[in-house]
């Protein structure tokens, strides 16, 4: 990697998914008061509200959220244009 790029404080850092728990270490310049051990090291923690480990698209639980019947209603209207 090229020097001098990458400012001073770019480090090792845990990414943790507070929803779940799940960690992955990466490197970042985000400031952070908390550590936490991550396979015998100390490092950083930044903290997550949710990542691709509990995020419903990634995970494969998405639900389709059908407002006061939007969704049926949008069916119903194009299912009888079709039929003319």
């Amino acid at each position: 990697m090229r020097k001098g790029i990458h400012p001073e404080n770019y480090r090792e850092v845990i990414f943790k998914d507070m929803s779940n728990g799940d960690m992955f270490l990466s490197r970042s310049t985000a400031k952070s008061n908390d550590t936490e051990v991550y396979e015998g090291v100390e490092y950083p923690v930044i903290k997550l509200e949710i990542s691709s480990s509990s995020h419903p698209f990634y995970t494969g639980k998405a639900k389709l959220v059908d407002t006061a019947g939007r969704v049926d209603k949008f069916m119903n209207r194009y299912k009888v244009l079709g039929k003319k």
